[in-house]
């Protein structure tokens, strides 16, 4: 029986074939085996609420109403944020939204315009 190479993520030693991807069951992280243990350095993969792949420069929408943590202000649903930057964290949005200024959303309350 051949052994499957552990997660290059969480190191799990249960990871599975599916199709011509390798998957681990415990942080769902998919990988081709081809794919170095090192290759971490790529770009982070940051994905919208519906599974578009997000980049910078791009266009979003809000899909729910959104606090802003300290002020009376809300970020409406339907509201167009242009120009998006990708970053590091939690809130991986970096932008600007008109009538409010610069903030950080999560890429999971937004879909690509």
């Amino acid at each position: 029986m051949m052994s499957l190479p552990p997660c290059p993520k969480c190191n799990s030693e249960f990871t599975y074939e599916d199709g011509t991807q390798l998957v681990c069951p415990e942080c769902a992280h998919e990988w081709t085996p081809g794919e170095a243990a090192g290759s971490d350095d790529d770009a982070r993969v940051i994905k919208d609420s519906v599974g578009n792949v997000l980049q910078d420069g791009d266009s979003v929408t809000v899909i729910k109403d959104l606090k802003v943590k300290g002020t009376s202000l809300v970020v409406k649903v339907g509201t167009k944020v242009r120009g998006i930057r990708l970053c590091d964290g939690d809130h991986d949005i970096d932008c600007k939204i008109d009538g409010i200024g610069a903030m950080k959303l999560k890429s999971e309350f937004v879909r690509k315009a």
